[in-house]
Formats: C-alpha cells, structure tokens, sequence
C-alpha cells in the first residue's frame, strides 16, 4: 500500500479533521523529503512505514520490527498466533498465553511497564493497548523507542488490528490464515443467530464487588448479540458499576460470570428472584476468552452462544 493511500485510510477509520489531515501529510513530505536529501546508495536504504495507531498517532516504523516488546496479554496473543513469538523479547507479568508467553522477559505491568528494562531490551517495536497511560507511552517514545498503540472494540476491529500488526512486521500471508479462519468460525455462529425472533436476557458480570457489568461499545456486548442474546445493559456504554436493584428490575434469563465472581453469583441471595438463578442458568468460563481482545475471542463467542442457545450450539471442542 502507497504511503498516500495508507494516510487516506488512515484518515477515514480515525475521523482525523482536516487541519490534522493537512499537518500530517506536510509532516510526511518534509520527512520524505528529508530522507531522499540524506539517502546513501539504494541498497543501504531502510524502508519506512508510517500509520495511524489506535491512539490517532502517526508513528514512523523503521524497516521490518525484529525485537517486539508487548505490553498487553492481548497483543501478546496476537504476536505469537502470527508466529512472532521469536522476535517477541518483552512481554508484561500477565502475558501468560501461549505458554511459551512465559519464558520471555518480563516488562512489569501494561500500566507501570519498567521503562529501563525496556530500553535495556533494545526494541524496534512496542505494541501498546488500551490501559497504558499516555504518559507513559509519551516517554517511551520521547526516548526515541517506536510505540504502536492497539484498542480493540469489537470483532471487526480484532481483525482489523491484527492485520494491522502483520503489514508492519511483514506476516500479512499469516495474517491472511488467522483471520479468515476466525472469521469463518464468527460465521459459523451468527448464521443461526442472525434471525432469532427468540433472544434471552443476559447480563454479564465483570466482578461483584462492586457490581460491575460490560454495557455496547464493548467486545463482550458484541459476543451476548452474536451469541444469540440481548444484554441487560445494552443502555449503557463501557463497563459501568451498576446495582443489585437495576439487575433484578431487568430480570436475566442467563448469568455470565467472571471466574473470580462465579462462587458468588451462584449462591448470591441477592439474585434469587432473577430467572437465570431460579433456572440454573448461571455459567462462567475462561476469563481470557472473553476478557483478551485476542484471536481466542473468537473461542469465547462459542462458549457465549453454547450458553445462550444450548439447543443450538454444542460445548466449543477442546473443552
């Protein structure tokens, strides 16, 4: 893809307006410009890309990113399902998956990341995601390191990133594999979901202490819809706290818990009246299947619809 043609994309996913659209591209020709002026013979040239992360940062990515540092479980995730695991160096404590995942060095957490064992790591590439403060992400780069950011929102957007990924370290035929494989399997279930006329309530619990639930704009609202149901709080954005009132007023048919919070769901008496308790139709599954905006999400919309439409989906294989 031309660097134009990139820009323009770039530009329509973000809604840059017209003022940062004009600075940028007058940015991109003084760089450009800059490195025709300083450029030694054509073989000695770096190639360089520049993109829009999801933080609407145009980031300059010299040549093909060969020492990675990850800073989320979920881009973690991504690097080694493109089989990037062994230019991966760094990677947070809850980088735990692959397993492989945790013999790598580890960077501290994705919000207080150890810069100096970081710059010690000597990296070309580091994938940030939603969750790293900017000011931590602006010192990185101050330190002239390459900081490429990740917000996931929903599907769409997974694998949207994770082509993202691939382009700039040259996996796009990877990329290719992982993507319509997830996508085919993402079709597998909303085919049958698509037409329901029947779709249960759900509501989803992130923790119980406070109540704390996952309303649209989230990638778990996106796999209750997918799967089949309607989630209590679709009114809601992002992962509001919200009261034990508010959830016996909406009365879920289905629970869906967090690990942590599945004890306390199903002997809560404060969820007594609700018809998922009455009906035995509280569940939970791995966390991180649902939790990660990785490859595996695609996992958890199984677990989800198994859930919800029992009569239609059997227990996702490999269970």
């Amino acid at each position: 893809m031309t660097l134009m043609k990139r820009l323009r994309k770039q530009f329509l996913a973000h809604g840059t307006n017209w003022f940062l659209v004009i600075l940028s591209i007058a940015l991109v020709i003084a760089l450009a410009i800059a490195l025709v002026l300083t450029a030694g013979s054509p073989g000695e040239q770096t190639p360089t890309q520049y993109a829009f992360d999801d933080l609407g940062r145009l980031v300059a990515i010299n040549g093909t990113p060969q020492r990675i540092i990850s800073l989320a479980p979920s881009n973690t995730e991504i690097l080694f399902a493109l089989g990037l695991g062994e230019r991966t160096v760094g990677v947070t404590d809850y980088c735990d998956y692959p397993p492989e995942a945790l013999n790598k060095t580890k960077v501290g957490g994705y919000a207080n990341p150890d810069v100096e064992k970081i710059v010690a790591l000597d990296p070309d590439l580091i994938l940030v995601a939603h969750g790293t403060p900017m000011d931590v992400i602006n010192s990185m780069a101050g330190l002239g390191l390459t900081v490429f950011g990740i917000k996931t929102t929903d599907l769409d957007d997974l694998l949207n990133d994770i082509r993202r990924i691939a382009e700039i370290t040259d996996k796009e035929v990877e990329a290719q594999t992982l993507t319509s494989e997830m996508e085919s399997r993402i079709e597998a279930v909303t085919n049958q979901t698509e037409e329901l006329e029947q779709r249960p309530r759900v509501f989803y619990i992130v923790w119980h202490d406070p109540l704390w639930t996952a309303g649209s704009g989230t990638f778990i609202h996106e796999l209750i819809e997918k799967g089949g149901g309607v989630n209590i709080f679709q009114n809601v954005t992002g992962y509001p706290t919200i009261s034990i009132e508010e959830v016996i007023a909406r009365d879920p048919e289905i629970i869906i818990t967090s690990e942590w919070s599945y004890e306390w769901a199903i002997n809560a008496s404060e969820l007594a009246s609700t018809n998922a308790s009455q009906t035995g139709r509280i569940y939970t599954l791995d966390d991180d299947l649902v939790q990660r905006p990785g490859p595996r999400l695609v996992e958890g919309l199984e677990w989800f619809a198994h859930f919800i439409h029992p009569e239609m989906f059997e227990e996702p294989e490999g269970s």
